[in-house]
């Protein structure tokens, strides 16, 4: 496992993400903010976790899915912890309890771990089937 790009391959997706959080949370659209962010980063998050694990796997072919993905999940988590919470949801009145105890969270954690391994599953398919031919 190429952990160095793993790192950066999170960091890069968390990166966008959370612009993409800021961005959801200055346009009003739904009444609650919490859902309207969640709901741009389960969006965001499909395409930037598939994308994210095609340039990992570009150079680092042989890492299963879900040991990037839970690498990948860890490093989010991580910043999370100490760059999201304090810097953008603690100002707005919220906690760390709240932050890693909503369900919104840990959908969105289930969505991200659930794409990087489905790109591995295709991705290990289409290497099998080009075998075959």
């Amino acid at each position: 496992m190429d952990y160095k790009r793993a790192i950066r391959t999170a960091a890069i997706i968390w990166t966008i993400a959370v612009l993409f959080f800021i961005i959801a949370g200055n346009f009003t659209i739904l009444e609650n903010p919490e859902l309207q962010g969640n709901l741009t980063l389960a969006f965001v998050l499909l395409p930037l976790t598939w994308y994210g694990a095609k340039y990992y796997y570009k150079k680092a072919v042989n890492t299963p899915g879900y040991l990037l993905a839970m690498v990948m999940i860890s490093i989010t988590i991580l910043l999370d912890a100490i760059i999201t919470v304090p810097v953008l949801i603690i100002p707005m009145g919220g906690t760390y309890e709240a932050f890693f105890g909503s369900l919104g969270f840990w959908l969105i954690a289930i969505e991200y771990v659930s794409m990087v391994v489905l790109f591995d599953l295709f991705r290990n398919k289409k290497i099998q089937q080009t075998l075959k031919n």
